[in-house]
């Protein structure tokens, strides 16, 4: 589990993926034929094999916020890279990248800062970064407009290290099961293409892009949803086993690919769940519309307090997941037309 803590640490917002994307090269180099690096900053990894070739799919990027402006008192406005709740922020410690080394910073409001009562939830251009140090010292160390802000946290096993807690669980949890799946799959007879996006977060772009040098039969995506254990409806319990998506938002995914891996996760007595949702889309969307057509689906790890620096994951939900998923790429579906 360390190289799953290393992932989720790690720094990595849309746009800004490439120290993710240094750690996956390097633990991935030695289980496949080959490594590259699109001209879009996806990462892309082959094991060569005979067909059906299948497309496996995780996004390295996270929400993040970045500096929107600067106010003459020196506080830091700022911009969110993909939805992230405003209230959550209130309290976080940053830093920023300087010319030299690193600047520090915490998130807050008007209200925390004066010792006021918060009488309505903020919105994200009520919050700021209160570094104590002015504009024109800011300015000097060259932080600017732009510039990216660095939450700062370090994720932990809770209880009795059966969860995970921490920030970026979306998707460095997908992105760990593909490493783990690459030294499983190594010998496998199939041809394999490991992808890893960047951008997700944002509009898919990655996905997008990756698809155009590749040739899949089928795709995997492998990403996290939001548990829903605390609605009228429990839902996407944490330790319940993967969730097979059926529907999201924007798509239904394909119905043969989902047969077999719910008939693989029976067969050898794996949990899983099934999720139809109103809420989310993922990088199945652009790649299943792509080149005339990719059939794909997904499979989501649930995680709480999502897009948070305190979201938590089930070991036992990943684990089976990677079982799950190496047992069904042991004896691939040629075809899956629905």
């Amino acid at each position: 589990m360390e190289l799953l803590k290393k992932l989720i640490d790690v720094s990595g917002p849309s746009g800004n993926e490439q120290e993710v994307r240094n750690i996956i090269r390097n633990e991935i180099k030695n289980f496949v034929s080959e490594v590259y690096v699109d001209k879009f900053g996806n990462l892309i990894a082959r094991k060569k094999g005979k067909k059906p070739t299948v497309m496996l799919v995780a996004h390295m990027d996270e929400v993040g916020i970045m500096i929107k402006n600067i106010d003459d008192k020196g506080h830091i406005h700022i911009s969110d890279i993909g939805y992230i709740e405003p209230i959550t922020l209130l309290g976080e410690k940053i830093r920023i990248k300087t010319n030299k080394d690193f600047i520090y910073g915490v998130v807050t409001c008007k209200e925390i800062s004066n010792d006021d009562p918060l009488e309505k939830l903020p919105k994200i251009n009520d919050i700021f970064i209160d570094t104590g140090l002015s504009k024109e010292e800011l300015i000097k160390e060259e932080v600017s407009i732009g510039s990216y802000l660095h939450l700062i946290t370090e994720s932990t096993f809770l209880g009795n290290k059966e969860f995970i807690s921490g920030k970026a669980l979306d998707d460095r949890v997908g992105c760990f099961i593909l490493l783990e799946l690459a030294k499983k799959l190594k010998n496998a007879g199939c041809e394999i293409y490991y992808v890893f996006t960047v951008q997700e977060e944002i509009g898919l772009y990655g996905a997008q892009t990756s698809v155009y040098g590749i040739e899949p039969d089928w795709a995997l995506i492998i990403d996290t949803t939001n548990s829903e254990e605390f609605s009228d409806r429990p839902s996407k319990i944490l330790g319940a086993g993967p969730c097979i998506v059926v529907k999201d938002t924007e798509m239904v995914t394909n119905r043969c690919l989902n047969k077999w891996l719910i008939d693989t996760a029976k067969a050898n007595k794996m949990p899983y769940q099934l999720e139809v949702t109103e809420k989310g889309v993922t990088d199945a969307l652009q790649i299943s519309v792509a080149k005339g057509g990719i059939p794909s689906t997904i499979v989501s790890v649930p995680v709480r307090n999502i897009h948070t620096t305190i979201g938590i994951a089930s070991i036992k939900d990943i684990n089976s997941t990677i079982k799950i998923i190496e047992l069904f790429l042991r004896k691939p579906l040629k075809s899956c037309l629905t």
